[in-house]
């Protein structure tokens, strides 16, 4: 594995949470309206996945999430000791991108967050979310359509902010950042690991619905 993917995943993820938590802080200082912020903060998740996706892709593949890292490990496709690298590099990059995001609007940098997000309805569409997401990229990249994968994942990820309950984290490494923004997007950390529980579901029920539609050669 060389350095350079995982500077990428780092700097990948890093955007990625200023966007998410930027976004939700500027919207709603903004806005009043709950459902205007929340437009505003998937269409913001939405492009700078999109463009972080084009820019990342031929460096490190652009996961900046460990499901989808350890998804391919689990699918044959990337090697069980590259994972942990990539991990740290993902949960860093977001630790910072949050960080930086609460810097750029005159807030502490590190503010842990007092949002509850906790409930039986909350978690199964942290389920819903991963396995959906998952199932979006490795079913392209399995049927021979990679150059499809950035624009289909910005689009699932900003509508799943809005058919899911959970408004669709799907991303450990996301997850744990957005404990330390007591903003819009913000997690409070008791919340947090429940999440990645489920997500860790969705990602394992996702490999398998892989497996099962695109069997290995020979299988």
């Amino acid at each position: 594995m060389q350095p350079r993917a995982l500077v990428g995943e780092f700097i990948g993820t890093a955007f990625l949470l200023a966007g998410v938590v930027g976004s939700g802080i500027m919207a709603e200082r903004l806005s009043d309206d709950v459902g205007v912020v929340l437009l505003a903060n998937s269409v913001a998740t939405a492009g700078v996945l999109l463009v972080i996706i084009y820019m990342f892709g031929p460096v490190s593949g652009a996961h900046f999430n460990p499901v989808v890292t350890l998804a391919e490990a689990v699918l044959g496709d990337r090697r069980w000791a590259e994972v942990p690298g990539y991990i740290a590099a993902q949960v860093a990059g977001g630790v910072c991108g949050t960080m930086l995001a609460n810097l750029m609007f005159d807030l502490d940098a590190v503010n842990l967050s007092t949002k509850a997000r906790t409930g039986s309805h909350l978690w199964l569409a942290e389920v819903v979310a991963t396995y959906g997401l998952v199932l979006v990229v490795f079913m392209l990249v399995r049927s021979g359509r990679l150059r499809l994968v950035a624009g289909a994942v910005a689009a699932y990820i900003g509508a799943a902010y809005w058919f899911t309950a959970s408004t669709s984290f799907a991303n450990p490494a996301v997850t744990v950042a957005r404990t330390l923004s007591d903003t819009f997007a913000g997690i409070e950390p008791v919340s947090a690991p429940m999440f990645v529980v489920m997500q860790l579901v969705g990602a394992a029920l996702a490999a398998l619905t892989v497996r099962l539609l695109y069997p290995p050669a020979g299988a």
